[in-house]
């Protein structure tokens, strides 16, 4: 599905890729400040105590590496839209419901999703065409 193939990217396809992307990076595991360790030994806790643990986090497994590479090919195609249409996209890949990003974005339900359509039918155009487009006045990375 990438540039080289005859396939042609869909918006449909662009918006499946972008939330894949948050998915992926949802995934990632935590970075923490390097050089702070606990010095705290482990406790041995009872089953009935670490059970109803509310601290842990539950994380589900790393992406692997193909899934990596495809967020950050995806990372790198986002770069083609200004920053507003950025963190559109960004959001609603991230599933966040239209009422929160419109009211993000100061607009109605309507045109945020116009304006989510009209940023994916620019990745679609630059991920499709042979050269890259320009938008705005200036060339496209």
């Amino acid at each position: 599905m990438g540039r080289n193939n005859v396939l042609k990217w869909t918006i449909e396809e662009v918006a499946t890729r972008l939330a894949e992307a948050a998915d992926t990076s949802r995934r990632l595991p935590r970075v923490g400040v390097q050089g702070y360790f606990n010095v705290w030994p482990a406790f041995a806790r009872e089953a009935w105590e670490t059970y109803p643990d509310g601290e842990r986090a539950y994380r589900p497994l790393p992406p692997g590496p193909k899934a990596i590479d495809r967020m950050l090919e995806t990372m790198r195609w986002v770069q083609w839209l200004d920053i507003e249409d950025r963190h559109l996209v960004w959001m609603r890949a991230k599933d966040l419901p239209w009422k929160r990003i419109a009211r993000r974005f100061g607009c109605n339900r309507t045109s945020a999703w116009r304006r989510w359509q009209k940023a994916l039918i620019d990745i679609a155009l630059n991920l499709n065409a042979a050269a890259p487009l320009v938008r705005a006045g200036k060339a496209l990375p």
